[in-house]
């Protein structure tokens, strides 16, 4: 049996495709952290790159080496991908000194991200912190699409940063503000003298709230001390471990398993993750 050149063609999961940086925006003031519009310099290469919210890739300059970023555009958002990066290494560091134009390579999407089709038809709690809100902001612009949100009960987000100049996505928080198929809340650690919304940690805030668990799924990104702390306050409020969604960050390599850098336990959080359920947590070593 003779195959043909397309037949027997393999794809090599550590070449990158070519990316170009179509934008830079500064989150922060200390300018430390900017989200990267991205555009492919191939347009069948955005078509092949199909991705739920929650799913990362590896961003790389070359002769620098890459990094494992989260997802941050929703696959609603077409023609484009968002990234938003802390500077806090060489590949980090050489990306937030890049410009407009600037190619690049992108390796993915890697992961399994949010279960956006387990969750239809439930009532979704979104709890955030810091620019580990990335791939939350993804899942809430999904969700909030004119073609999604009918598929979804009740939203809520709660978003917290330690300082008000720290919280991300600006433009999104001001027209999300606005709506009323979202319930959003926004806390600081600690206020100036513009601020007038709460101010408190999140898990504080999450307790306040009090969400109900009925028929509903809590998902959690953020730092670890907010996640370690955020989980006993879902679990008092009487969410099960089945409930509670959790979006590990971790120091990771490959992106494909292959590594081991990222292993917890017998589990990959780039394979297995970085999306899981607390049920599962707990049966791995505790780390997180």
């Amino acid at each position: 049996m003779n195959l043909t050149e397309e037949e027997v063609k393999i794809e090599n999961p550590y070449i990158p495709k070519l990316v170009r940086i179509a934008d830079i925006i500064s989150e922060n003031p200390p300018n430390d952290l900017k989200t990267f519009k991205l555009e492919f310099k191939d347009s069948e290469d955005i078509e092949q790159f199909s991705y739920i919210p929650g799913q990362f890739a590896e961003l790389s300059l070359f002769g620098f080496g890459e990094c494992p970023i989260g997802i941050a555009s929703s696959p609603t958002e077409k023609g484009f991908l968002l990234f938003t990066v802390k500077n806090v290494g060489t590949v980090t560091g050489m990306l937030h000194n890049s410009k407009v134009g600037t190619i690049m390579g992108i390796r993915g999407p890697l992961g399994n991200g949010w279960p956006v089709e387990a969750m239809k038809g439930k009532n979704i709690i979104i709890i955030g912190g810091g620019f580990a809100f990335s791939t939350l902001r993804s899942l809430t612009k999904y969700l909030l699409d004119d073609d999604n949100r009918k598929d979804y009960g009740e939203l809520t987000v709660i978003y917290g940063a330690r300082e008000p100049g720290e919280l991300c996505y600006k433009l999104d928080l001001k027209e999300w503000e606005m709506l009323d198929t979202l319930n959003l809340i926004l806390t600081v650690d600690k206020g100036d003298e513009t601020w007038t919304k709460r101010e408190g940690y999140v898990p504080t805030i999450t307790k306040e709230i009090a969400p109900t668990p009925k028929n509903a799924f809590a998902l959690v990104c953020g730092p670890p001390i907010m996640i370690k702390f955020t989980i006993p306050v879902l679990q008092e409020l009487g969410f099960s471990d089945n409930q509670i969604l959790l979006s590990l960050e971790a120091r990771m390599k490959c992106g494909i398993g292959k590594c081991g850098r990222c292993n917890l336990g017998e589990k990959f959080i780039c394979v297995d993750g970085p999306v899981f359920t607390q049920s599962e947590l707990s049966k791995l070593p505790k780390e997180y």
